[in-house]
């Protein structure tokens, strides 16, 4: 019954053979998410779980659109950054290399300067001053005292053997000072290390163009540029001589080629220059002295003022201590016993010989040398301190306060040898004005023994008898002119003599005309006199413009016997390193101008000048000294010129501007000038009388007196050559 109304299934065998039973089908694998429906999955949520798709507000929709984006321009930003960063890198990378291949051998970098040095020796073999750029020789980071180098690392670039030749932290501190100081980020403070100073002193590998720079001084204000491309290449540069060279080769190439004061380039020159002694063994104060000089070589340097230069080593000593390089013990010490000048450097005199011999020489050797040049000179040290000193106690003792008047001093041997030159009241000075050779000032009665060697030389003698009265000449095209004497007053017939030591003015005319001014003119210009001489009556009251070394070389041919005297400041001229010269003196004793005898009567009769005359202030004790005042037409210019047995020396007095002198006449401060001096220079020297001259008067007789007419002088001079005395 319960089987009815079914279907049966049919018996089938069972397979117990062969077939096997068919495998279970293998689960489907899920699709691996694509980009799109990953994000789907993560915007969609509820929706792929078959939730609701999410509502959350406007604000939310926004805030997730506003984060997409900022996504978006943060990839974009970082692909375009490294991007540009590899750009950068491979343009930095090819300029690195080739600058790379441009640098050459270090040791053909070390000696940077433009033109050669000029080392000034004395008489006695001692230098006394430098010109040019001084270079003592090649040093190395090794070879210079270890003091001197870790001064130069403590104040110069402290992490200088740690960084890649730029300091990133350096140049923002050094930004932040200037920003606070209220200058420019790149004015002031640079942040410089060492590398790249020695990349500007090498103006980035620029070589010296004198057709595309005006001067040498506009080739390096051009290195010495701090625009921001400029600091680029700057950078750029430094970081080539970090891959080509060793942080020693860098540092070697900057002791050699820093400027540090007083013409001195390189560590080398300024030890020698203001120590006296090589970089290798200067101490830790004058290391200091020395790497203080970097920052501002000019103003700090020792010789322009010591103390200065001292108070910035005291802080350069402190750097080293703390950066470990001396211990406490040691930078007491050394802050309390300061580095001082050497005996040369200290002395810091004849600048202005110093600058008339560079300029008297030849140029290619001493003003545009390329060289390292010796010249010896007959500077005398002694003579040349004892004319300052004695020039600095009249101006200190008896010329007003805020005076501006100048004065100028000429010393030199009787064969023309310059001992001395004071070129003005700044006896230190170099480079300035020099008063001594560059100033051409009206003589006055200076130029008169000039006007008596003439008539001596002609048979004249000191004794004979000028007429000293009222006198007046017709000058073509001028009129009448009258010479009047300084006090106005006449003293009839006075002899030569009396004329000369009383500097009277008619009588010097009067003999002046007589003899004739042409030989009056060859006679000066025979002892040296080279400016144009007037050509009127006035010659003869030095109305001609002369220097003083002029001057004093044509008393100087009076001192030696009437020969002429070319001045000389140079005994001979080597190349540094050679022992043979190139050239020797240029000056000394030339063609004879008047006969011995002449020159003999003519020094007895400036004697009496000084012993007797205007120029008695000039007096020397236990020394005869012959010699001549001058003053000049409203006392613009006051002199006196005069010599012993053994110097001759000129003394000039006046403003630079022409401005009358007030109550100052050659008998006056000039003399005492003189004397000062003198008194100095013959310090510790025997005296010595002057070249004998006998004076033997003679009768007086009318043809032998000027004044007696133009007839009677003609008559004594033929009758000199015709048999005469």
């Amino acid at each position: 019954m319960s089987d009815s109304g079914r279907k049966k299934p049919p018996l089938v065998a069972e397979n117990r053979y062969g077939r096997k039973p068919k495998p279970a089908p293998k689960p489907r694998a899920k699709p691996k998410p694509t980009r799109k429906t990953a994000a789907k999955s993560r915007l969609k949520p509820k929706a792929r779980r078959g939730g609701k798709r999410p509502s959350g507000g406007p604000f939310a929709r926004l805030a997730r659109l506003v984060l997409s984006l900022l996504r978006w321009i943060g990839r974009l930003i970082w692909a375009v950054t490294w991007r540009t960063g590899m750009v950068c890198a491979l343009i930095l990378a090819i300029a690195i290399g080739y600058l790379y291949t441009t640098l050459p051998d270090p040791a053909e970098l070390l000696d940077g300067r433009a033109r050669g040095s000029v080392t000034l020796l004395d008489r006695n073999g001692d230098v006394f001053a430098w010109r040019g750029d001084q270079f003592g020789g090649v040093v190395t980071a090794e070879s210079v005292s270890p003091d001197l180098r870790n001064a130069v690392v403590a104040t110069e670039d402290k992490r200088f053997y740690r960084h890649f030749g730029i300091s990133p932290r350096g140049i923002a501190s050094a930004v932040r000072i200037n920003l606070s100081e209220g200058r420019g980020p790149l004015s002031g403070h640079g942040g410089s290390t060492i590398t790249q100073q020695t990349a500007k002193l090498l103006c980035l590998g620029v070589a010296y163009d004198p057709e595309q720079w005006e001067s040498e001084a506009d080739y390096v204000r051009d290195c010495r540029r701090t625009t921001l491309w400029r600091k680029a290449k700057e950078a750029v540069f430094a970081l080539s001589m970090e891959v080509k060279y060793t942080k020693d080769e860098i540092l070697s190439i900057y002791l050699n080629r820093a400027y540090m004061g007083g013409g001195a380039y390189g560590a080398e020159a300024a030890a020698q220059r203001y120590f006296g002694k090589h970089a290798a063994v200067v101490n830790a104060a004058e290391s200091a002295m020395l790497a203080g000089l970097l920052t501002a070589p000019s103003s700090l340097a020792p010789t322009s003022n010591l103390k200065r230069s001292q108070d910035r080593a005291a802080t350069v000593l402190r750097l080293m201590n703390e950066q470990d390089y001396l211990s406490d013990e040691e930078t007491a010490y050394w802050q309390e016993h300061p580095a001082t000048l050497s005996q040369a450097a200290k002395a810091s005199t004849g600048g202005y010989f110093a600058d008339w011999v560079m300029a008297s020489g030849p140029e290619f050797f001493t003003r545009n040398t390329t060289e390292d040049v010796i010249l010896r000179t007959t500077l005398d040290p002694r003579i040349q301190k004892a004319a300052e000193d004695g020039l600095r106690e009249i101006f200190e003792n008896k010329v007003r306060d805020g005076s501006k008047a100048q004065a100028a001093i000429v010393v030199m041997s009787a064969d023309g040898a310059v001992r001395a030159m004071v070129g003005g009241r700044d006896v230190e000075a170099s480079g300035a004005f020099n008063r001594a050779v560059q100033a051409k000032r009206q003589t006055g009665s200076a130029f008169k023994p000039f006007v008596y060697a003439a008539a001596l030389d002609l048979g004249y003698a000191y004794d004979d008898l000028v007429e000293d009265a009222p006198y007046c000449l017709n000058i073509p095209g001028s009129g009448e002119w009258c010479p009047k004497n300084y006090t106005g007053k006449h003293y009839g017939q006075v002899p030569l003599t009396f004329a000369l030591k009383n500097s009277l003015n008619i009588p010097a005319v009067k003999i002046s005309e007589a003899v004739g001014r042409e030989n009056v003119r060859a006679v000066a210009s025979g002892f040296g006199i080279e400016s144009d001489l007037a050509a009127g009556p006035a010659l003869a009251l030095g109305a001609s413009e002369s220097s003083l070394l002029e001057m004093t070389g044509a008393y100087a041919g009076i001192l030696n016997g009437g020969s002429s005297v070319t001045p000389y400041g140079l005994i001979e001229l080597r190349l540094q390193g050679e022992s043979d010269p190139l050239m020797g003196t240029g000056g000394g004793i030339g063609e004879r101008v008047i006969t011995e005898s002449a020159a003999r009567e003519l020094t007895y009769m400036m004697s009496k000048v000084v012993s007797e005359g205007t120029g008695r202030r000039a007096a020397l004790n236990g020394w005869q000294v012959a010699g001549k005042t001058g003053t000049t037409q409203a006392a613009r210019d006051a002199w006196f010129i005069g010599f012993t047995a053994e110097y001759v020396a000129g003394v000039w007095m006046g403003y630079d501007d022409n401005t009358p002198l007030t109550g100052v006449t050659g008998s006056g401060l000039p003399a005492e000038i003189w004397h000062e001096a003198m008194v100095r220079v013959h310090d510790g020297i025997a005296p010595t009388p002057l070249p004998a001259f006998v004076p033997k008067p003679k009768p007086d007789t009318p043809e032998r007196r000027p004044g007696g007419g133009i007839e009677g002088v003609l008559d004594g001079i033929i009758r000199d050559i015709f048999g005469g005395r």
